[in-house]
């Protein structure tokens, strides 16, 4: 591996309400499925060490409330972000209608120096659920083509279909814009100190 420190990779996941957004951010990072429905409060984010290439990139993903009403608690959390995951639910078509207005707060309230290149991906979740589908392949595609041709992967959450998958994707690719821009991605070293005393005296005080 080459000797390169980590890279900070902030995610961000919007869409509406119930289309599975936490339970895809938990999928990927825990290998973990709750059918108990909890709505999102304001956002909350897990961390995840990938391996791209020779690049070790901690994937920072922010999930995001779709209620309404939490909506204006999330906007801090747009800032900084190096990728937008837009997701809807397959089996409705009212999910997949809000993208456009997912997409456009965000490109308002983020502010990314390129908005016409930013990359945003679309994830259409619940394909385990094929037999009751709202929302057909060719759709997607082709609103993932009138906007920039955002890649589209459909997946399951509750089975674990394709999220590994996606997710990769979405960290090659933001990557790889990193190597076209002149501004890098954050690093960070692998340990950051917070005590100011010398290292001969970490072992001392409480072993608790």
């Amino acid at each position: 591996m080459a000797n390169r420190k980590k890279a900070l990779l902030k995610v961000i996941i919007l869409g509406d309400s119930g289309v599975g957004k936490t339970s895809l951010m938990n999928q990927y990072v825990n290998k973990r499925f709750s059918s108990q429905y909890k709505a999102t409060i304001g956002a909350d984010f897990l961390t995840k060490d990938v391996m791209i290439g020779d690049r070790l990139v901690t994937m920072q993903i922010w999930d995001t409330a779709g209620q309404e009403r939490f909506q204006s608690l999330g906007v801090a959390f747009y800032r900084g972000a190096d990728c937008c995951v837009l997701t809807y639910d397959v089996t409705n078509s009212n999910s997949f209608k809000s993208l456009d207005a997912w997409r456009d707060e965000f490109l308002i309230q983020a502010s990314p120096r390129d908005p016409e290149n930013f990359p945003f991906v679309l994830l259409g979740n619940k394909i385990d659920a094929e037999a009751i589908r709202a929302v057909s392949i060719k759709r997607a595609q082709t609103w993932c083509q009138q906007k920039h041709n955002i890649p589209y992967h459909e997946v399951s959450a509750k089975e674990g279909i394709n999220v590994e998958e996606a997710f990769q994707v979405i960290a090659r690719d933001a990557l790889q814009r990193e190597s076209q821009d002149a501004q890098d991605f954050p690093e960070f070293p692998d340990q950051i100190r917070l005590d100011p005393r010398p290292n001969n005296q970490n072992n001392s005080g409480c072993n608790c």
